[in-house]
């Protein structure tokens, strides 16, 4: 497996130009590594639709979406219909209530920064805000389950964590949906929160989301992504501090079947001193048409000394037709940092761990299924929700039945 990796640790640097990030084998697997993240996005952040124009896919940020398939969300012409059913389960002592706009707490974790999202946000009926207040441990999960049932709709999220406070949240994306999301996710002094989004869609669904990440001071954020069904899915999760000391760890799990469409456009933007964050996000590809995309943007303002970032995507390509872009971005604008670095890998199996494999008397279709579970394994690890994680390892084997049958 090719990889191509950058690592300053000094100096004032803009890393994010085209990199080699893996090998080309025509029909099967493509690599782009053009954007910069200076060209992230292309208007201020704003709640105003009107702020974004249309886009006609020559944008940077829409370069690699097919929107004809976007069923509307990207021009207006979607419209809110019945059909997307969204239910909270909170253990006790947790707060979960439904708003309106005007809500002072809407919007504190990021606005909008394209087309979709600000139509997410001016087109909700009600948004849900979900409040662990400060100082509550708790031992169960919040249960958001998303469910469709062939209907458009907009939504919008909030999870806010009281100082001290520690929780697991699960968002459960199921059904057929069209739908356009915006979720934040506030994190008090000393928080710690995991969030893990499922996207296990039916075939025809479509999901674009904007996720929002506020951390505070000496705060702890983990984000397990799982993206595995859907005709299309756009996620843009986004990382800002609001103090020193505040930690984030970003993981994702795609499987990308024939024809889906999964992108993933990621932004840390260490905007304070002496922050941390992670970023490792893994998938694998079968069958023609399948395409997977991975932005993964680094920003280190002039004022983040003291900075420690890493990113790490790697896709695993199972047969011919796939396609995988992968584009890592660092941006730095100060030298006094701890450390920075990104990786992109994108390939085949290895064969020499399947001839290891094999040389052992293990059969190719089971080899080649070790090797894919061994390549998730670690994802899978970060969710520590008992339930969640038997699901999709029993759906990596799913997939993997089908990409031999």
């Amino acid at each position: 497996m090719a990889e191509a990796q950058n690592s300053p640790t000094s100096g004032v640097a803009a890393a994010g130009g085209p990199l080699p990030v893996g090998s080309t084998t025509a029909g099967s697997i493509a690599v782009a590594a053009e954007s910069t993240v200076a060209t992230r996005m292309s208007a201020p952040p704003s709640f105003d639709v009107a702020s974004f124009p249309v886009p006609h896919g020559r944008e940077e940020e829409w370069r690699f979406t097919p929107l004809e398939r976007l069923r509307g969300l990207h021009d207006g012409t979607a419209v809110a219909t019945a059909g997307v059913k969204i239910a909270v389960e909170a253990p006790e002592g947790v707060r979960v209530e439904a708003v309106g706009r005007d809500d002072a707490r809407l919007g504190r974790a990021g606005k909008p920064v394209d087309r979709v999202a600000a139509q997410a946000y001016s087109a909700f009926e009600q948004a849900s805000v979900v409040t662990v207040p400060k100082e509550t441990v708790l031992t169960e999960p919040i249960r958001i389950a998303v469910h469709g049932d062939g209907g458009t709709a907009y939504s919008h999220q909030v999870i806010e964590l009281g100082a001290f406070a520690e929780a697991v949240v699960v968002i459960d994306h199921t059904g057929d949906a069209v739908l356009a999301a915006n979720v934040e996710y506030v994190l008090g002094d000393g928080a710690k929160l995991t969030v893990v989004s499922v996207q296990d869609w039916d075939d025809r669904a479509v999901h674009v989301a904007q996720h929002n990440a506020l951390v505070g001071r000496d705060a702890s954020f983990k984000s397990v992504v799982v993206t595995f069904g859907g005709d299309l899915v756009r996620l843009h999760p986004r990382v800002a501090y609001a103090g020193t000391g505040g930690e984030a760890e970003l993981f994702g799990l795609y499987f990308t079947d024939a024809g889906q469409h999964q992108e993933h456009r990621l932004l840390v933007d260490h905007n304070v001193p002496h922050c941390k964050s992670n970023v490792v996000y893994k998938g694998a590809l079968q069958g023609d048409d399948a395409h997977a995309v991975w932005i993964g943007d680094v920003l280190i303002e002039a004022r983040a000394e003291g900075t420690d970032t890493y990113e790490m995507n790697r896709n695993l390509v199972l047969t011919d037709g796939a396609r995988v872009d992968s584009v890592p971005n660092l941006e730095i604008e100060t030298g006094e940092i701890v450390g920075a670095g990104h990786a992109s890998a994108t390939g085949r199996f290895d064969d020499e761990q399947l001839f290891y494999l094999m040389a052992r008397g293990i059969a190719e279709q089971d080899a080649r299924r070790l090797v894919v579970r061994g390549f998730f394994a670690e994802l899978v690890q970060q969710i520590g929700v008992p339930d969640i994680e038997e699901r999709l390892i029993a759906k990596i084997e799913e997939e993997l039945e089908a990409s031999v049958a």
